[in-house]
Protein backbone atom coordinates (compact mmCIF):
# COMPACT_ATOMS: atom_id res chain seq x y z
CA UNK A 1 0.00 0.00 0.00
CA UNK A 2 1.30 3.52 -0.91
CA UNK A 3 -0.36 6.81 0.70
CA UNK A 4 0.00 10.26 -1.13
CA UNK A 5 2.24 12.16 0.94
CA UNK A 6 2.63 15.62 1.63
CA UNK A 7 5.03 15.88 -1.41
CA UNK A 8 2.37 14.80 -3.67
CA UNK A 9 0.17 17.07 -2.56
CA UNK A 10 1.74 20.43 -1.48
CA UNK A 11 2.18 23.72 -3.29
CA UNK A 12 5.88 24.22 -4.28
CA UNK A 13 5.60 27.83 -5.37
CA UNK A 14 5.39 29.41 -1.99
CA UNK A 15 4.42 33.21 -1.51
CA UNK A 16 7.25 33.82 1.96
CA UNK A 17 8.47 36.42 3.27
CA UNK A 18 11.52 37.85 5.50
CA UNK A 19 11.81 38.62 9.38
CA UNK A 20 12.09 42.25 8.29
CA UNK A 21 9.20 42.29 6.17
CA UNK A 22 6.77 45.50 6.94
CA UNK A 23 2.69 45.36 7.99
CA UNK A 24 1.40 46.91 5.31
CA UNK A 25 3.42 44.71 2.40
CA UNK A 26 2.27 41.61 4.01
CA UNK A 27 -1.23 42.70 4.00
CA UNK A 28 -0.88 43.52 0.37
CA UNK A 29 0.89 39.99 -0.40
CA UNK A 30 -2.15 38.20 1.38
CA UNK A 31 -4.85 40.25 -0.85
CA UNK A 32 -2.81 39.92 -3.98
CA UNK A 33 -2.48 35.87 -3.73
CA UNK A 34 -5.64 35.37 -2.02
CA UNK A 35 -3.54 33.59 0.70
CA UNK A 36 -4.97 33.39 4.51
CA UNK A 37 -1.15 33.56 5.56
CA UNK A 38 2.54 33.37 5.07
CA UNK A 39 5.78 31.82 6.46
CA UNK A 40 8.23 33.87 7.44
CA UNK A 41 12.02 32.42 6.48
CA UNK A 42 15.45 33.62 7.86
CA UNK A 43 18.38 34.19 4.93
CA UNK A 44 19.07 30.68 4.71
CA UNK A 45 15.46 30.12 4.00
CA UNK A 46 14.57 28.53 6.99
CA UNK A 47 11.01 28.84 8.38
CA UNK A 48 11.19 30.58 11.63
CA UNK A 49 7.15 31.40 11.82
CA UNK A 50 3.85 31.87 10.50
CA UNK A 51 1.94 35.19 9.90
CA UNK A 52 -1.62 35.04 9.33
CA UNK A 53 -4.62 37.59 8.37
CA UNK A 54 -5.50 36.80 12.65
CA UNK A 55 -1.81 38.15 13.78
CA UNK A 56 -2.87 41.48 11.31
CA UNK A 57 -6.14 41.84 12.77
CA UNK A 58 -4.74 42.35 16.53
CA UNK A 59 -3.59 45.46 15.05
CA UNK A 60 -7.11 46.53 13.90
CA UNK A 61 -8.77 45.37 16.71
CA UNK A 62 -6.41 47.15 19.49
CA UNK A 63 -7.72 50.70 17.98
CA UNK A 64 -9.34 52.62 20.08
CA UNK A 65 -12.94 52.86 19.19
CA UNK A 66 -14.30 56.37 18.84
CA UNK A 67 -17.35 56.24 20.88
CA UNK A 68 -15.46 54.74 23.60
CA UNK A 69 -18.02 51.89 24.13
CA UNK A 70 -16.20 48.96 23.17
CA UNK A 71 -13.73 47.46 25.56
CA UNK A 72 -10.18 47.69 25.30
CA UNK A 73 -8.76 44.31 23.92
CA UNK A 74 -5.34 42.96 24.10
CA UNK A 75 -4.53 43.04 27.85
CA UNK A 76 -2.26 40.63 27.57
CA UNK A 77 1.54 42.25 27.36
CA UNK A 78 2.23 39.65 24.60
CA UNK A 79 -0.95 40.58 22.98
CA UNK A 80 -0.19 43.89 23.16
CA UNK A 81 3.37 43.46 21.99
CA UNK A 82 1.90 42.05 19.01
CA UNK A 83 -0.47 44.88 18.29
CA UNK A 84 2.56 47.16 18.32
CA UNK A 85 4.12 45.42 15.94
CA UNK A 86 5.34 46.10 12.74
CA UNK A 87 7.64 43.76 10.85
CA UNK A 88 6.78 40.17 10.66
CA UNK A 89 9.17 39.02 13.20
CA UNK A 90 6.86 40.93 15.96
CA UNK A 91 3.83 39.65 14.04
CA UNK A 92 4.82 36.37 13.71
CA UNK A 93 3.74 32.88 15.31
CA UNK A 94 6.75 30.81 16.35
CA UNK A 95 8.29 28.49 16.34
CA UNK A 96 6.10 27.60 13.22
CA UNK A 97 4.01 24.41 13.34
CA UNK A 98 5.40 22.15 10.08
CA UNK A 99 5.65 19.20 8.10
CA UNK A 100 7.93 17.21 6.17
CA UNK A 101 7.47 15.97 2.69
CA UNK A 102 7.61 12.28 3.74
CA UNK A 103 4.27 12.73 5.92
CA UNK A 104 1.10 11.01 4.77
CA UNK A 105 -1.87 13.02 4.11
CA UNK A 106 -3.55 11.72 7.26
CA UNK A 107 0.04 12.71 9.43
CA UNK A 108 -0.18 16.12 7.92
CA UNK A 109 -3.97 16.28 8.63
CA UNK A 110 -4.02 15.31 12.12
CA UNK A 111 -0.99 17.65 13.30
CA UNK A 112 -3.20 20.46 11.37
CA UNK A 113 -6.31 19.15 13.41
CA UNK A 114 -3.95 19.16 17.03
CA UNK A 115 -2.98 22.77 16.44
CA UNK A 116 -6.40 24.30 14.97
CA UNK A 117 -4.32 25.78 11.52
CA UNK A 118 -5.03 25.34 8.14
CA UNK A 119 -2.20 24.66 6.44
CA UNK A 120 1.92 23.76 7.23
CA UNK A 121 5.17 25.09 5.74
CA UNK A 122 6.90 21.69 4.88
CA UNK A 123 10.59 21.54 4.95
CA UNK A 124 13.49 19.73 4.45
CA UNK A 125 15.54 17.80 6.96
CA UNK A 126 17.82 21.28 7.97
CA UNK A 127 14.12 23.33 7.77
CA UNK A 128 14.28 24.89 4.77
CA UNK A 129 10.82 25.68 2.89
CA UNK A 130 10.15 23.30 0.55
CA UNK A 131 6.36 24.11 0.16
CA UNK A 132 2.65 24.43 1.35
CA UNK A 133 0.15 22.16 2.24
CA UNK A 134 -3.28 23.20 2.76
CA UNK A 135 -6.52 21.55 4.01
CA UNK A 136 -7.73 21.92 0.56
CA UNK A 137 -4.31 19.74 -1.08
CA UNK A 138 -5.06 17.19 1.67
CA UNK A 139 -8.74 16.81 0.63
CA UNK A 140 -7.81 16.08 -3.05
CA UNK A 141 -7.40 12.33 -1.48
CA UNK A 142 -11.01 12.00 -1.79
CA UNK A 143 -11.14 13.29 -5.45
CA UNK A 144 -9.52 9.68 -6.34
CA UNK A 145 -11.54 7.69 -8.61
CA UNK A 146 -13.70 4.16 -7.29
CA UNK A 147 -12.02 2.13 -9.92
CA UNK A 148 -8.48 2.86 -8.37
CA UNK A 149 -9.84 2.20 -4.57
CA UNK A 150 -11.52 -1.19 -6.15
CA UNK A 151 -8.60 -2.13 -7.58
CA UNK A 152 -5.62 -0.99 -4.56
CA UNK A 153 -8.07 -3.31 -1.87
CA UNK A 154 -8.70 -6.01 -4.13
CA UNK A 155 -5.23 -6.25 -5.35
CA UNK A 156 -2.96 -4.56 -2.85
CA UNK A 157 -4.80 -4.86 0.44
CA UNK A 158 -6.16 -8.02 0.03
CA UNK A 159 -4.08 -10.50 -2.05
CA UNK A 160 -0.59 -8.76 -1.79
CA UNK A 161 -1.18 -7.93 1.64
CA UNK A 162 -3.20 -10.15 3.46
CA UNK A 163 -2.94 -13.22 1.49
CA UNK A 164 -6.80 -13.51 0.63
CA UNK A 165 -7.36 -15.95 -2.21
CA UNK A 166 -8.18 -13.35 -5.65
CA UNK A 167 -11.85 -13.42 -5.82
CA UNK A 168 -12.71 -15.14 -1.79
CA UNK A 169 -13.52 -11.31 -0.96
CA UNK A 170 -15.93 -9.01 -3.49
CA UNK A 171 -15.27 -5.56 -3.83
CA UNK A 172 -17.89 -2.72 -4.51
CA UNK A 173 -16.68 0.58 -4.59
CA UNK A 174 -19.85 3.66 -4.65
CA UNK A 175 -18.03 7.52 -3.73
CA UNK A 176 -15.67 6.22 -1.63
CA UNK A 177 -17.93 3.95 -0.24
CA UNK A 178 -16.54 0.58 0.22
CA UNK A 179 -18.29 -2.65 0.22
CA UNK A 180 -16.83 -5.89 1.40
CA UNK A 181 -18.66 -9.39 0.41
CA UNK A 182 -16.89 -12.80 0.82
CA UNK A 183 -14.96 -15.23 2.91
CA UNK A 184 -11.59 -15.15 4.70
CA UNK A 185 -9.60 -17.77 6.16
CA UNK A 186 -9.85 -16.65 9.94
CA UNK A 187 -11.96 -14.74 12.00
CA UNK A 188 -9.17 -12.64 13.18
CA UNK A 189 -8.23 -11.37 9.70
CA UNK A 190 -11.70 -10.00 9.35
CA UNK A 191 -10.76 -6.37 11.86
CA UNK A 192 -7.48 -6.45 9.69
CA UNK A 193 -9.21 -6.46 6.61
CA UNK A 194 -11.45 -3.32 7.00
CA UNK A 195 -8.40 -1.86 9.04
CA UNK A 196 -6.37 -1.73 6.02
CA UNK A 197 -9.50 -1.15 3.39
CA UNK A 198 -10.32 2.12 5.87
CA UNK A 199 -6.74 3.54 5.33
CA UNK A 200 -6.69 3.28 1.29
CA UNK A 201 -6.14 6.62 -0.27
CA UNK A 202 -9.82 8.05 -1.08
CA UNK A 203 -12.20 5.67 1.06
CA UNK A 204 -15.10 7.76 2.76
CA UNK A 205 -16.29 4.36 4.62
CA UNK A 206 -16.11 0.73 4.82
CA UNK A 207 -19.00 -1.87 5.37
CA UNK A 208 -18.30 -5.62 5.49
CA UNK A 209 -20.01 -8.88 5.55
CA UNK A 210 -16.64 -11.36 5.86
CA UNK A 211 -17.49 -14.87 6.98
CA UNK A 212 -14.79 -16.94 7.64
CA UNK A 213 -13.65 -20.67 8.11
CA UNK A 214 -11.75 -20.95 11.51
CA UNK A 215 -12.30 -19.36 14.41
CA UNK A 216 -8.79 -18.29 15.75
CA UNK A 217 -9.69 -16.02 18.58
CA UNK A 218 -8.98 -16.31 21.83
CA UNK A 219 -11.16 -19.05 24.13
CA UNK A 220 -12.11 -17.62 27.55
CA UNK A 221 -11.54 -19.47 30.40
CA UNK A 222 -13.86 -22.42 31.22
CA UNK A 223 -15.54 -22.22 27.55
CA UNK A 224 -15.66 -24.89 25.39
CA UNK A 225 -13.34 -25.75 22.59
CA UNK A 226 -15.99 -26.46 20.16
CA UNK A 227 -15.84 -23.31 17.14
CA UNK A 228 -17.28 -23.41 13.70
CA UNK A 229 -17.14 -21.07 10.83
CA UNK A 230 -19.66 -18.19 10.45
CA UNK A 231 -20.06 -14.63 9.63
CA UNK A 232 -18.18 -11.86 10.86
CA UNK A 233 -19.42 -10.00 13.40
Amino acid sequence: MRHRTVRDLMTTSVIRVRQDTGFKEIAKLLAEYGVTAVPVVDDAERVVGVVSEADLLRKEAAQLDPAGLLPVLHSRPADRTKAEATTAEGLMNSPAVTAEPRWTAVEAAQVMEFHHVKRLPVVDEVGRLVGLVSRADLLRVFLRGDSAIREEIAGEVLVHTLGVAPGAVTVHVVDGRVSLKGTVERKSLVPVVVRLCQGVDGVVGVSAELHHRLDDTPVAPGAGTSRRAGPAT
